[in-house]
């Protein structure tokens, strides 16, 4: 089972961009999903969106859709969250996890994901 690192949160101005890096010790860059999740204290987590490496598809929950989008490098064993038009909704701990190997869409990883390790989170502020 991998450990996952996501870093670069920030806070920032609504309408604002940032990117969040994910990355992952003991987890081969190959036949993958990483997906990410946040949760703000007091509520349950919500699951952003994720990637398949096997096809290269990408799943999103309705809230980031257009907004938010995923991508990877493997070269640098690392995953991206791209996080545009941000707004204070969106406010929360950060955190990536990921499966493998896996050879199916993201869209149906998704829910697989809810079970997976947490690790380091990041702190993304959004203000009005």
């Amino acid at each position: 089972e991998g450990r996952f690192v996501a870093s670069g949160g920030a806070l920032v101005q609504a309408g604002g961009s940032l990117r969040l890096s994910c990355t992952a010790s003991g987890f081969t860059f190959d036949d993958y999903a990483i997906g990410w999740f946040r949760q703000v204290p007091g509520k349950e987590r919500e699951g952003v969106g994720c990637l398949s490496s096997r096809d290269g598809s990408t799943y999103y929950t309705d809230s980031v859709k257009g907004r938010f989008f995923i991508s990877s490098d493997n070269a640098k064993r690392t995953v991206y969250l791209q996080m545009n038009n941000l707004k204070p909704g969106d406010t929360a701990m950060y955190y990536c996890t990921g499966v493998q190997p896996w050879y199916s869409t993201a869209y149906s990883v998704f829910p697989l994901l809810y079970s997976g390790s947490r690790g380091q989170a990041t702190q993304v502020t959004v203000t009005s």
